[in-house]
């Protein structure tokens, strides 16, 4: 008996008699496949962009108060040198002062070390001196616009929309710190 061959069937584009694809149909995918890497890899970096844009952010903010606390340690410093007296000068003529107070028969340290200002890195520090020459203050020597620009505690309220970290100048004020000069009418 004689049988007819079973017929032949045209490929679609997807898959060949064998059950293979066809390379249009494996060209359409790798497209495909190469499109959506490419949308991968632009999403991961406009994350990563955000995430640095964030990292920034926050490492100045952390300086920010990193200043805020160096500068009150300073403060502090040349309000215990200036009450502990002890002869000389009533503030310091240098900032090693402050470390190593030789004034009177007791060494004294009224800092622990001379700090780096955070902004910059460096001991670069402005310091604020009478018409003699001693120091009642520091200042950042950086030109940078702080981030911060209220919110102070009341010592530091002239920081207060400040144009440059050089602007937040940390002097001792006497009277803030219960200091009063006495007149000879008390």
């Amino acid at each position: 008996m004689y049988t007819a061959a079973p017929p032949v069937r045209r490929s679609t584009g997807r898959r060949g008699l064998r059950g293979e694809r066809s390379s249009a149909a494996r060209r359409t995918h790798a497209g495909f496949t190469y499109i959506g890497l490419l949308i991968i890899v632009a999403l991961m970096g406009i994350a990563s962009a955000a995430l640095g844009t964030l990292w920034s952010v926050s490492a100045k903010r952390e300086k920010e108060t990193e200043l805020l606390f160096v500068g009150h340690q300073y403060r502090l410093a040349i309000a215990r040198y200036r009450a502990a007296g002890g002869g000389g000068t009533a503030f310091p003529l240098d900032l090693r002062d402050l470390v190593d107070d030789e004034r009177g028969a007791v060494l004294r340290h009224h800092l622990r070390k001379l700090y780096n200002d955070p902004i910059t890195g460096r001991n670069d520090w402005e310091l604020i001196r009478t018409q003699d020459g001693q120091i009642i203050g520091i200042a950042s020597s950086s030109h940078a616009i702080p981030m911060k620009q209220d919110n102070f505690d009341p010592d530091d309220d002239a920081f207060k929309d400040a144009q440059c970290y050089c602007d937040w100048k940390f002097v001792f004020a006497p009277r803030r710190f219960g200091v009063v000069r006495k007149t000879a009418n008390q």
